[in-house]
């Protein structure tokens, strides 16, 4: 039986193949287009004040940045090349940047790039418990100002604008803009824990399906949740690496006060990537469990057919025997020759069964 996997991984590898030989810094947008308008908003605001502007234009918006507040553009929609131009010329951003930025399978890195820091990861959404779907974030952080890029729209963020909206007390509205830059970095790690929480409760399902009923399909879901498990190790890995180095101050634009809460992210994606582990060793379990299940089931089946097989061994002899119609054989003329040939067989039948009863094979 032919079983087809998935295929979103391959679609990836082959979706960066229009870039190739292309200068470097060519701006050039690969990956899905998620939607027709590209979306800009921007908040300002101060510990005293708070202004936004949602859905805006973007040239408007530029010439609203404002140097005595933090100021948070967020741009959701990476297909809009001239606009993404015109954010990199405003805030003097390097080519080399901005192609990372339109890269939706760039790995998630961290780099000091001319007085600014450039932050770039995957946000985790699920639909439903089968179905991880996975967005390209990148921020772009320097002094009174942090641009946050996404492929489409979301509300992973709603709750940190709410409380910078309603909560003139918070935290966030004290602080600067390296604070508002962990907040958001934290709400991204701490989504992958419902991921996660899915991805355990699939495979405690699968473990209960391989282990009472095994069947092809238990191996293409097997097979799916390895292939998950390798692009969410793709995608989370090389977080560690990326939030170790702010939480150990490589960078000027994180203050000291605030690398501390970085160490508690980097513990947060610590502990992800280890469930992470543990899952990759529990369903490669699941695929031995499944070829152990299928033996013995396979075993089950040969071994009732052993079983009669055997028993008609006997009665198959004797049945040939007086089937041969040679005239010298003198049960063929006995009266009750019929009547002591089936007694024979009846009491081979049963003493067969004991026996196998006794010696506990079925």
């Amino acid at each position: 039986m032919q079983i087809q996997l998935p295929k979103f991984e391959f679609q990836k590898l082959i979706s960066r193949s229009h870039t190739i030989g292309l200068p470097p810094g060519q701006l050039v947008h690969h990956g899905k287009k998620h939607a027709e308008k590209t979306r800009v908003d921007l908040i300002r605001y101060s510990d005293v004040e708070y202004d936004e502007q949602l859905n805006g234009k973007i040239d408007e918006l530029l010439t609203n940045i404002s140097p005595d507040k933090i100021n948070w553009l967020n741009i959701d929609g990476l297909h809009n090349i001239p606009l993404i131009e015109k954010v990199g010329t405003r805030f003097d951003i390097n080519s080399l940047v901005l192609e990372d930025v339109l890269n939706t399978d760039q790995r998630p890195k961290v780099e000091d790039s001319d007085g600014y820091l450039f932050f770039t990861l995957k946000t985790l959404n699920s639909l439903d418990k089968d179905q991880i779907i996975y967005e390209q974030m990148s921020f772009i952080l320097s002094k009174n100002y942090l641009i946050s890029f996404g492929e489409k729209e979301g509300d992973l963020f709603e709750g940190l604008r709410n409380r910078l909206k309603n909560d003139p007390k918070s935290k966030a509205r004290k602080r600067g803009t390296d604070y508002l830059f962990y907040r958001l970095i934290d709400t991204i790690v701490d989504s992958y824990y419902l991921i996660v929480e899915n991805i355990g409760e699939r495979i405690e399902e699968l473990e209960d399906e391989v282990y009472e009923n095994p069947t092809p399909t238990s191996l293409k879901k097997i097979q799916t949740l390895k292939k998950e498990l390798i692009y969410l190790r793709k995608s989370v890995y090389p977080i560690r690496e990326a939030i170790s180095k702010i939480s150990k101050g490589e960078y000027p634009q994180i203050k000291k006060e605030t690398e501390r809460f970085f160490s508690d992210v980097y513990d947060h994606s610590i502990h992800i990537i280890e469930t992470l582990e543990t899952y990759r060793d529990l369903t490669s379990g699941l695929m031995d469990m499944y070829m152990t299940s299928m033996s013995n089931k396979m075993n089950e089946v040969m071994k009732v057919l052993t079983v009669i097989a055997t028993i008609f061994i006997p009665l198959t002899f004797i049945a040939g025997v007086y089937g041969m119609n040679f005239e010298n054989m003198p049960e063929l003329g006995w009266k009750y020759g019929y009547a002591g040939v089936w007694g024979v067989m009846i009491l081979s039948l049963f003493g067969m069964i004991y026996y196998f009863k006794k010696k506990n094979w079925f």
